[in-house]
């Protein structure tokens, strides 16, 4: 395939369209990239190579038309000195550098438009290749979104599944008997001798406040 052939493709190809009916978008938005990227390297130095082509032309026709404008000098000068002889021979010479002129004239219009359209079709590919990026950049962004919210999914259905469900009641069963055990520590504990004996002290305390409180009734009535 000739790298015309290649730019005409790559120019007239439709990057979205080719992109939903591929299998693996990503990767081939990236071949996408590569194919790009090489024809215009290819295309560029093309289009160099008709530069210097352009300016070598330029130089052989400028010297051949001073050849032409010189021969015609010396065709007048041969008829000013009555030698036809030489001026037909001067017009002959005058008449094959014209000739030349004309040749490269031509060489050189066929050279600015091949230049041209090399230049055209650069500005194309490089924003062919910059929709190509913007869409890489893209497609990179929603395949990390994609595989986080896949992780994010598979999380959530492990922690929906009945063996997560039953080591979680499994958990809080064990708390729950261990607050049991823990209000269960004193009960029925037979109280110690002091206990014993700061519950009397406090019975006579209460008994001689209600004491108080009758006879205070008593006296009021």
């Amino acid at each position: 395939m000739g790298i015309f052939t290649r730019v005409r493709d790559i120019i007239n190809s439709n990057i979205n369209s080719m992109l939903d009916k591929a299998e693996d978008p990503e990767k081939l938005v990236k071949l996408m990239i590569q194919e790009m990227e090489d024809t215009l390297v290819e295309i560029k130095a093309s289009c160099a190579g008709a530069m210097a082509t352009k300016k070598r032309i330029q130089r052989d026709l400028e010297e051949a038309q001073g050849r032409a404008d010189d021969w015609a000098r010396k065709a007048q000068l041969a008829v000013d000195k009555g030698r036809e002889d030489l001026a037909r021979e001067a017009l002959l010479e005058k008449r094959r550098f014209a000739e030349r002129v004309h040749t490269l004239e031509k060489e050189s219009v066929q050279c600015d438009s091949i230049i041209s359209q090399y230049q055209t079709d650069i500005t194309q590919l490089e924003d062919k290749l910059a929709t190509a990026r913007e869409r890489q950049r893209v497609l990179v962004q929603r395949h990390i979104h994609a595989l986080r919210k896949k992780r994010a999914q598979q999380d959530i259905r492990k922690a929906d599944t009945s063996d997560a469900m039953l080591r979680f009641e499994h958990f809080e069963n064990r708390i729950e008997r261990m607050e049991a055990e823990a209000d269960l520590v004193n009960f029925g504990r037979k109280p110690s001798l002091e206990e014993e004996f700061a519950s009397l002290t406090t019975d006579e305390e209460l008994e001689k406040e209600l004491a108080e409180l009758k006879a205070g009734a008593n006296k009021s009535a």
